[in-house]
């Protein structure tokens, strides 16, 4: 009987939170708001939703989001608030923090979801550039010369707001290598030694925590890539992956971003890489189209039934000064690209009400004055908007939502 009751509460505020939808507004275009599915079908976002409906239901088995973009997803206002939208679906879901990097060793920006320190001397390399070492996952690296060098990364949250979301971690896999060995200092000044592995180091932890603190021994350098914080058990994972900048050809500058993909293994890849192609007088779509490609291969060579997300691009302004009028080309050769793949695309553009919305969204308080980005509200919005499109999917009378499918028929064509 207290399990039916569970269950009865379980389900009832998972309903809550399917009905919330972000008030109507004039700034937005609520009627473009949807997934489109350019192919017809999309067998493999089938399956994610699958995936999701029997965590939300159960409680049983693991879903994993990956977000890859430029400065939008660097900053994790965007990010972060999809992933508490979708840990909203049920209590106790929280599969862990997932991918981290210590962005302040590298002097940038930390996602507002985490803060990060460091002490020591740092060597940082990115991919916005060809560099001397390889690049993965994350698209940046700092390196270690010596065992004054440590890092931390703390997840508690940075503003105490009620029912804010506090994530712990009880493993750890610090993505990297070189001659010093990492290891991890935990409290009472003990020293953890993990596992090496192929290009990362495990580590099981005694207890749960909600933040680390790195550091090293032995003689060289250690180039580090960034770390993955999991628990153990069913849960549901949102990653993100962002540098500022980053376009297309940036991300496949990492030679080892397809290796360590293979550790989150996700279910879904959210692409929000474009705005940084179009920054330049130079932008070629069918180039751009022919890079997006290889990155989709390498997700799929991963995991076969990966779904795959394209977010489109937001309306802006180039350097600040005109409207940028290669955006409507960018959304047209993404709903080719999830065509081609049989994935998903949202209409940032369109939803946002297209060629120079910004400026209403700037005078709205929502957009940044390099019409460019956006404030964190504005970020909130858009992933509450994205959040919604994905659960009008979600609904279980959505005929997407088809237990028999078996997720056959995903490709790239």
């Amino acid at each position: 009987m207290k399990r039916l009751i569970l269950s009865i509460l379980v389900l009832f505020v998972g309903a809550l939170s399917w009905g919330r939808r972000v008030p109507y507004s004039p700034l937005y275009n609520s009627a473009a708001n949807v997934l489109e599915r350019p192919a017809g079908n999309s067998p493999a976002f089938d399956l994610f939703l699958r995936k999701l409906d029997t965590l939300v239901n159960t409680g049983g088995g693991n879903v994993r989001v990956l977000q890859v973009g430029g400065s939008h997803v660097q900053g994790g206002s965007f990010s972060n608030r999809l992933r508490r939208d979708f840990l909203s679906l049920r209590y106790g879901m929280d599969g862990g923090r997932g991918l981290v990097f210590p962005y302040s060793a590298a002097m940038t920006n930390t996602p507002s979801g985490y803060s990060s320190s460091f002490t020591g001397n740092w060597e940082c390399f990115n991919c916005l550039k060809n560099q001397e070492l390889e690049l993965g996952i994350t698209g940046i690296a700092v390196v270690a010369r010596d065992t004054s060098a440590r890092v931390v990364v703390d997840l508690l949250p940075r503003e105490n707001r009620v029912m804010q979301h506090r994530y712990t971690f009880r493993s750890v896999d610090v993505l990297g290598e070189g001659d010093m060995e990492p290891v991890l200092l935990l409290q009472g000044r003990d020293t953890l030694r993990g596992s090496a592995l192929e290009g990362r180091f495990h580590f099981d932890l005694p207890y749960y925590v909600d933040w680390l603190n790195l550091a090293f021994e032995g003689r060289g350098r250690f180039v580090l890539r960034g770390m993955y914080l999991d628990k153990p058990g069913n849960g549901f994972t949102y990653s993100e992956a962002g540098i500022n900048g980053a376009s297309t050809q940036s991300w496949l500058r990492c030679a080892l971003w397809e290796e360590d993909l293979k550790l989150l293994n996700p279910d879904l890849v959210i692409f929000s890489i474009g705005i940084n192609d179009i920054q330049g007088a130079d932008f070629d779509v069918a180039r751009f189209k022919s890079r997006y490609r290889e990155l989709m291969y390498k997700i799929r060579r991963v995991n076969p039934y990966c779904a795959i997300l394209f977010t489109g691009i937001n309306d802006s302004w180039y350097k600040g000064k005109r409207v940028n009028e290669h955006t409507q080309a960018v959304q047209d050769a993404m709903r080719e690209l999830a065509h081609e793949c049989a994935g998903v695309f949202w209409d940032w553009f369109g939803i946002m009400g297209g060629y120079d919305s910004m400026s209403k969204w700037q005078e709205a308080g929502l957009a940044q004055p390099d019409k460019v980005h956006f404030t964190p509200s504005g970020y909130a919005l858009l992933a509450d908007l994205l959040f919604d499109a994905i659960m009008d999917c979600y609904s279980p009378a959505s005929p997407y939502v088809n237990p028999s499918s078996e997720g056959r028929g995903i490709y790239i064509r």
